[in-house]
């Protein structure tokens, strides 16, 4: 059960911009959980329904999937062992909606789940299905975890009742630049050039803004810094670009598809560099990159959240999933299943299924995650995670290993890489 600690987000809601006060009012109906969904009970409850917005079809449906399914664990087992007790062992009900990778979708998926009755939402992958439904949320007063969703601007409106788990595209930026800094001093290594590959959306735009700042103030320069559509069916003329000129490192954010056109481009060019370097990259850690990568993978480099692979309670978590659903669990995937148990923690300490109360749990939680994370969860008064954490992951032989912080590590990095260095 969580402890209270008696923090309480006082922080005043800003003046939101005039696309975003238009697309709620277009949703019509007054402001309130009530006149949607009517009031939640304060004390027993037949159940308490929690909304899952994940994609589980389009472009982004391999993560979006195993998010579900990780919500779908989460539930059963607090129903398994009786439920929510503070409520007479009232069980969860997962509402699952496919919000298509789209923000239009996600928004009026939302909004039928809180009609619907849902006393909390998790969600939602992408930043901007994730900024709709959080302004959905906030008009009607219903609280929402978001489990993944980079974009810093999100949680900068003022709101308070979105909150996120893993850390926003500003504190990965500059945790991941911090590291590469790390990692080549350590290594003795010269890195003076960072050439930049990113998606063009909100994700890759906040994650490399903040990245490339950093590198600034520790005195690395960036060579060519190169936006991308990630539809695009080819990356070839993007890496030649990125590393036109000679750099030392090449540091690529963007999605799976993407990413593995870059690595197949990268294959095929061979520049001389000491390693590709993910900057919180989707495709990097994955399993399947593994397989679909030329030679593997081998050696790339990507500071991400992850999967905590010191801790024998997120382990086995891990192994139970792959023994249910197929297949290794994403990183995304585990901070669904956090998502998930925080908001049933917060339901038990709140005895109530009304979600303004629900609200006040959140804010003042300190479950412990699966993730790597610095320390329990600690909402500030944005709503964000202050202690959020990345960690350096590299595909060594065929498995993706944590190789950076030490205390974290299962084995050492190597840098440079031998498949993208003149040493190989």
């Amino acid at each position: 059960m969580v402890m209270k600690v008696g923090f309480v987000k006082t922080a005043p809601k800003l003046v939101l911009a005039t696309t975003l006060i238009l697309s709620m009012l277009a949703l019509g109906g007054c402001a309130g959980s009530a006149a949607l969904g009517g009031d939640r009970p304060e004390g027993d409850a037949d159940q308490v329904v929690i909304g899952s917005l994940h994609p589980r079809t389009g472009p982004n449906a391999a993560d979006g999937q195993q998010m579900d399914f990780a919500a779908k664990m989460a539930v059963d087992e607090i129903n398994d062992v009786g439920g929510i007790s503070s409520l007479s062992g009232a069980p969860l009900k997962l509402a699952s909606v496919d919000t298509k990778s789209e923000p239009e979708t996600a928004q009026s998926e939302a909004t039928r789940l809180i009609q619907g009755g849902a006393s909390a939402l998790v969600g939602a992958f992408e930043s901007g299905p994730s900024a709709n439904i959080s302004s959905v949320a906030e008009r009607n007063e219903v609280p929402f975890v978001m489990d993944v969703a980079a974009l810093d601007s999100i949680l900068e409106q003022g709101y308070d009742y979105s909150f996120r788990i893993q850390p926003s595209g500003g504190m990965m930026g500059k945790r991941s630049a911090d590291y590469l800094h790390q990692i080549a001093k350590d290594a003795k290594e010269d890195v003076s050039t960072v050439g930049v590959l990113y998606e063009q959306g909100n994700y890759g735009t906040a994650v490399d803004n903040a990245f490339e700042d950093r590198l600034n103030e520790l005195g690395i320069k960036v060579g060519a810094s190169i936006s991308y559509d990630p539809s695009s069916s080819n990356m070839f003329t993007q890496v030649q670009r990125a590393v036109a000129g000679g750099v030392d490192v090449l540091a690529v954010t963007g999605y799976y598809s993407d990413s593995l056109l870059i690595a197949q481009a990268i294959h095929s060019i061979a520049p001389d560099i000491k390693a590709v370097y993910g900057v919180a990259n989707g495709g990097f850690d994955q399993e399947q990159f593994i397989n679909d990568a030329p030679k593997g993978g081998e050696g790339y480099l990507n500071a991400n959240y992850r999967l905590d692979v010191t801790n024998e309670d997120a382990l086995k978590v891990a192994s139970k999933f792959e023994e249910s659903y197929g297949e290794p669990m994403r990183a995304s995937a585990a901070l669904t299943y956090d998502a998930v148990n925080l908001v049933a923690d917060a339901i038990e300490e709140a005895g109530s299924a009304d979600p303004s109360v629900i609200r006040e749990s959140i804010a003042d939680s300190d479950y412990r995650p699966i993730v790597v994370n610095d320390g329990p969860v600690d909402f500030d008064a944005t709503g964000q995670n202050s202690n959020a954490a990345v960690s350096v992951l590299q595909v060594q032989k065929g498995q993706i290993r944590t190789v950076f912080p030490d205390e974290l590590a299962e084995s050492p990095y190597e840098f440079p890489s031998r498949e993208n260095s003149s040493t190989k």
